[in-house]
């Protein structure tokens, strides 16, 4: 095994390990053919059923979008009221669980075998996780989540004629009181973007890593239900794991393009009067598709890589001038502050049951943890590329406690900014705008307007370049069997499909909330097969230390 695993570009492990001992060899079950120039090696049945389901899916939406909104609607009401607490109750094992491999003697693991040495440097390795994780995320959020929050928690609680509440505020709320509402939004803020979604992240690539660098495995979901399934992994159960992750990433991503769309397109708006609407949104996923297909050509360290570290560059950059740009101390105070409201708020706001705030549970949180589960088979599998030869103490630390971090950093200074705006200037411009343009509107009273607008705009771009570019790498490693050295139209053909499902779910009649729906759809099956991961990385740990 691990000589098929070197000869598929997967290093096979260095000093001690716990080989698993199978008779499988990666990409037995392809199909290699060719078709006019182009070479294909594809996993059957994987490919075949996900690629055929996506363009079933595709002609579906547009030749009944009516239909189709209808039905997506149905499907969010349905997830995010029915499974609120069971995507909570799973999103703190998680936590849970990776703050226990950081202190417990498992977390001495090193991934690719004991004498195993890393890829990558730190600098160039946080620029990939960063790009991955959470690019189009920060850029939409950064200002939009902080100001929604303040301005619901400030606007107190308001309770239906059926006695259910229906503010969007979290928790009690913290009516007419600014500084409460103003710590209770960053707590619910940083909630939605620090512990929680870097753990779910951190299971899915840690699993993907430990099966694959240190057992022998395919890179594939599948392969960390082996402690579990044994030899039926490779059959029929393994195949259902691998399309559904195929499902959920490609779902996952469709809905950050569309969100870094109607962002993009807003901006342009404000800059250059470009129209606003779903022509615009299509010709910007058509045009940054292409864009990814260049990065997708030009492989993981010449494309993602490269435009990752461009991308930290801008985006370090800009946070830099906006901190000195704004009340810096008020900022630099307020990030220490609102990591203490985090702390005081996070039982509450973690509870699973008994809530008040349905709207925040189900809306928001219930929906972001859909969205991350959705984004881990690409993230986790993206994470696992590029982490090789850290040991698991390492890897969790650092992909679990330092993007948190920053992650932090960048809400505070960019909605602190914002709410400072409204509490200490009056303006409002910001709070009153629709989501996808009070980043704009923040922006456009601090000096040089016109320029950080349009870094803004290129983020934004580049992120979705990479998110689309890193996502067709890591389908096509599950759609080729593990193959991570598969031939390059398979993941042109994959780049080209997450754009045209963005498309489509953007001309149905949801719009953003027909991506939504889908994301959650997919990610409530997906939930579960996280949850048998934590059991299985525990498993295969206590193996490597014996």
């Amino acid at each position: 095994m691990a000589d098929d695993t070197t000869n598929q570009g997967i290093p096979e492990p260095e000093g001690h390990s716990d080989i698993i001992d199978t008779d499988y060899e990666i990409g037995q079950d392809n199909i290699e053919t060719q078709i006019g120039p182009f070479g294909l090696d594809i996993h059957n049945p994987v490919f075949l059923i996900s690629g055929l389901s996506i363009i079933a899916f595709v002609f579906y939406t547009l030749a009944l979008p009516e239909q189709a909104g209808a039905a997506f609607s149905w499907l969010f009401g349905a997830v995010t009221k029915g499974f609120d607490w069971f995507f909570l109750g799973a999103a703190n094992i998680f936590v849970i669980f990776c703050l226990l491999l950081i202190v417990t003697p498992a977390g001495s693991v090193r991934l690719g075998g004991a004498e195993a040495t890393p890829d990558y440097s730190y600098v160039g390795w946080f620029a990939m996780l960063f790009a991955a994780g959470m690019g189009i995320g920060l850029m939409f959020y950064g200002v939009s989540e902080p100001m929604s929050h303040f301005s619901s928690s400030f606007g107190g609680t308001v309770v239906g004629e059926d006695g259910v509440r229906t503010d969007w505020a979290p928790l009690g709320a913290a009516a007419g009181d600014e500084q409460a509402a103003v710590r209770l939004a960053f707590a619910a803020t940083i909630f939605h973007w620090g512990l929680h979604p870097w753990a779910i992240y951190a299971v899915v690539a840690l699993a993907l890593a430990l099966f694959s660098y240190n057992k022998g495995l395919p890179l594939t979901i599948r392969s960390a239900f082996y402690p579990l399934l044994g030899e039926r992994v490779w059959g029929w159960w393994g195949h259902a794991i691998d399309v559904l992750a195929v499902f959920a990433t490609l779902f996952g991503l469709a809905t950050s393009l569309g969100f870094g769309a109607t962002q993009a397109n807003a901006g342009l708006n404000e800059l250059f009067g470009i129209p606003v609407g779903a022509t615009t949104e299509v010709v910007l996923i058509s045009v940054i598709t292409a864009i990814a297909l260049i990065s997708v050509l030009r492989g993981l360290d010449g494309g993602v890589k490269v435009l990752s570290e461009i991308n930290m560059g801008l985006a370090f950059g800009l946070l830099l001038f906006v901190l000195v740009a704004g009340p810096t101390l008020a900022l630099l105070t307020g990030f220490a502050d609102y990591l203490l409201a985090y702390l005081e708020y996070l039982p509450a706001l973690s509870n699973p049951v008994g809530r008040e705030d349905v709207n925040f549970m189900q809306g928001w949180t219930s929906f972001y943890w859909a969205w991350w589960i959705s984004w881990s088979p690409f993230v986790g599998m993206f994470i696992a590329r590029v982490s090789r030869g850290r040991t698991v103490r390492e890897f969790v630390i650092c992909v679990l406690l330092i993007p948190s971090l920053v992650c932090v950093l960048w809400m505070s200074v960019f909605g602190g900014v914002a709410i400072h705006q409204v509490l200490a200037d009056g303006y409002t411009a910001a709070q009153e705008a629709s989501l996808e343009l009070k980043l704009f509107k923040m922006l456009d009273v601090l000096p040089l307007a016109g320029i950080t607008s349009l870094i803004g705009i290129v983020l934004v771009v580049v992120f979705f370049v990479t998110s689309s570019d890193s996502g067709s790498l890591v389908i096509d490693t599950i759609t080729a069997g593990g193959k991570v050295d598969a031939p390059v139209p398979q993941r042109v053909f994959w780049c080209i499909f997450e754009g045209a499902v963005a498309i489509v779910l953007l001309l149905s009649a949801g719009g953003l909330s027909s991506l939504q729906s889908m994301v959650i759809s997919t990610g409530l099956p997906f939930t579960v097969v996280l949850l048998v991961m934590c059991w299985a990385i525990w498993r295969g740990l206590m193996a490597e230390r014996r």
